[in-house]
């Protein structure tokens, strides 16, 4: 069913201010979309925000309709997993700033813009200067360069491409119930085929699962093991791409 066009923004409209310099500097740089949406909506959520420091709470973004139907549909599970890995890319890049924090005897992830006024509301807190309602603990966490995602997600956007809500999920499985070291050889496997693809990566894990890992595993052919084709062939070879 095709969607009814947009009919146009009404006289009076709510504006969500936007940094200019997120616009012009930064957003060019960024390549999930999931990220970019996830960064809009906490924009939106901010410009409502009232006292000192502003700020969003991991549970209110897993908790909203909107910004989940507009990243994974009606595929809640794979939403909070994806809404997830956008915050960690986007502290990463330094957009946004992250704490750690006690609130109400429960623990809850916070975000902050990364701006100099953030910044300094969070070093009065670390002194102790300023109590955010609730909080009797915090831990600091706003370091740009460090990478909190899953590394298979991780491995998955630097070798493939976009991660999707659904690659998502079927990646999160995966980690489930294989070794951390068998995903990342699998994805080297798959780079050194040119076999860039999920399904093929996920058919190497299967081999291994059935027919073992080590080199010096009995029965190994190592002239099948050379041929680039051996994981698109058999019994789910259908569901592998060239």
């Amino acid at each position: 069913m095709v969607k009814e066009a947009f009919s146009g923004f009404p006289e009076r409209t709510e504006v969500t201010p936007i940094p200019t310099l997120f616009l012009t500097g930064l957003m060019p740089d960024i390549k999930d979309i999931s990220e970019l949406k996830v960064l809009l909506h906490i924009f939106r959520l901010l410009s409502r925000r009232r006292g000192y420091p502003r700020f969003v709470t991991l549970t209110e973004l897993l908790h909203d309709d909107i910004l989940i139907n507009g990243i994974a549909g009606d595929n809640i599970k794979s939403a909070d997993a994806v809404i997830g890995h956008a915050l960690d890319l986007a502290v990463q890049q330094g957009i946004l700033l992250h704490l750690k924090v006690n609130k109400d005897g429960m623990f809850e992830d916070i975000y902050l813009l990364n701006s100099e006024a953030e910044k300094k509301a969070i070093e009065k807190i670390q002194r102790g200067e300023l109590v955010l309602s609730g909080v009797t603990s915090l831990k600091y966490d706003v370091t740009p360069d460090k990478v909190s995602f899953s590394d298979i997600f991780s491995l998955y956007e630097q070798n493939i491409g976009i991660l999707t809500p659904l690659i998502a999920e079927e990646l999160q499985e995966a980690e489930k119930h294989y070794p951390a070291d068998w995903i990342e050889s699998a994805f080297k496997e798959a780079v050194l085929q040119q076999k860039r693809n999920w399904k093929y990566i996920a058919r190497i894990l299967e081999r291994w699962s059935v027919e073992g890992k080590d080199n010096g595993k009995l029965g190994r052919n190592i002239k099948k093991e050379n041929d680039p084709d051996r994981y698109i062939k058999g019994k789910y070879g259908h569901m592998v791409q060239r």
